[in-house]
C-alpha cells in the first residue's frame, strides 16, 4: 500500500469515473481540490485505491485480492499504524468484494479487542453504518417548494465571514482550504436571525454537472424551516446554472434522511459505510 504522488492521481480518477455511486468528495482529492491522501495496492498500474477526503470520508475501490495491499490496508482500517488523528467514515465499491475484506478485518479487529476486555461497540470498534445516495426530482422539489418553503426567512448568499461564523460539523470551513477558496470556488445560502447563522446551505463537493449539498442548522434553530429554506436557495441556484443537486447521508442521520426526501430527492442506492477508529 503506497502513496501516490499527486501527478499520479490520474491513475485512480478513471476507476473512479466507472463507479456507480456518489463519489464527489473523492473526485475532490484527486481533482485536487482539497489536500487528501491517495493510496494505491503499487505505482505502476495500479488496480486498487484508498481516497481519503480530509473531512473524514474515504472510499475503497478497484480490484480487491492482494494480499499485500490487503494487510496494510487492515493497519489503517484499525488505525494499528496511527496514521490518523480521527475517526474516518469509509465507504467501499460494490461487487468488488471489499464488503468481504472488510468482513474479515472487522472480525479479526473485534477478536482482538474482546481478548483485551473492550467493547465491539466502543470507540476502538468498527461500526457498520448505511450509506444513501439520493435522485433529485423536479417535479417533487416544486411541489416541496410549494408546500413547505417559509418565505419570511431571511436568506443571503453565504459570504467570506459568515464561512467562518456558522456553528456545527457540515459547515464550509470544513469542506475547503480557507475562506478565499470558498468564495472563489464554493457557493452557500444562509439563513440569519437577528444577525445570526440559523442555518446554511453550500457545495461541498462541486464538478463541472454536478453539486452536492452540505448542510448544517445550528442548536436552537432545527425543525423551524431554515435547513428547507437554505437548502431550497442552493437547489434554486443549481437548477440556474445548470447543475443537478446531489444528496447523500447516513441512513441513520435521520434528520437529514428526511430532510433530502422532503425536498424531492429520492433514495435510490443503500451502501454499507464503516466508522473507523483511532
Amino acid at each position: 500500500m503506497i502513496r501516490l504522488a499527486n501527478k499520479d492521481y490520474g491513475k485512480a480518477e478513471e476507476a473512479l469515473r466507472r463507479l456507480p455511486i456518489n463519489t464527489m468528495f473523492a473526485q475532490s482529492v484527486l481533482r485536487e481540490c482539497v489536500d487528501g491522501e491517495v493510496y494505491a495496492d503499487r505505482e505502476t498500474e495500479p488496480e486498487a485505491f484508498y481516497v481519503a477526503h480530509p473531512y473524514g470520508m474515504a472510499l475503497l475501490f478497484g480490484k480487491s485480492g492482494s494480499s499485500e495491499f490487503e494487510e496494510e490496508l487492515a493497519k489503517r482500517l484499525t488505525n494499528a499504524d496511527g496514521s490518523r488523528s480521527k475517526p474516518e467514515w469509509l465507504q467501499t465499491e460494490p461487487e468488488a468484494g471489499w464488503d468481504i475484506v472488510m468482513g474479515s478485518v472487522m472480525q479479526a479487529h473485534h477478536a482482538l479487542l474482546a481478548e483485551a476486555g473492550l467493547p465491539e461497540d466502543g470507540d476502538r470498534a468498527i461500526w457498520k453504518n448505511t450509506r444513501v445516495n439520493f435522485r433529485f426530482d423536479p417535479a417533487k422539489y416544486e411541489v416541496a417548494k410549494q408546500t413547505h418553503l417559509q418565505r419570511e426567512h431571511n436568506i443571503v448568499r453565504t459570504t467570506g465571514e459568515l464561512f467562518h461564523r456558522q456553528p456545527g460539523a457540515v459547515v464550509p470551513r470544513f469542506y475547503f482550504r480557507n475562506e478565499e477558496q470558498f468564495v472563489n470556488e464554493g457557493v452557500g445560502f444562509t439563513a440569519l436571525n437577528g444577525g445570526e447563522p440559523a442555518a446554511t446551505a453550500f457545495s461541498a463537493f462541486r464538478n463541472e454537472t454536478r453539486l452536492e449539498i452540505g448542510i448544517e442548522a445550528s442548536e436552537g434553530f432545527r425543525g423551524k424551516g431554515y435547513a428547507f429554506a437554505v437548502c431550497s436557495a442552493l437547489i434554486d441556484y443549481c437548477l440556474e446554472n445548470g447543475l443537478e443537486p446531489v444528496w447523500s447521508c447516513r441512513l441513520e442521520n435521520d434528520a437529514s434522511y428526511r430532510l433530502a426526501q422532503k425536498l424531492g430527492f429520492v433514495p435510490t442506492l443503500t451502501l454499507p459505510y464503516y466508522r473507523l477508529p483511532i
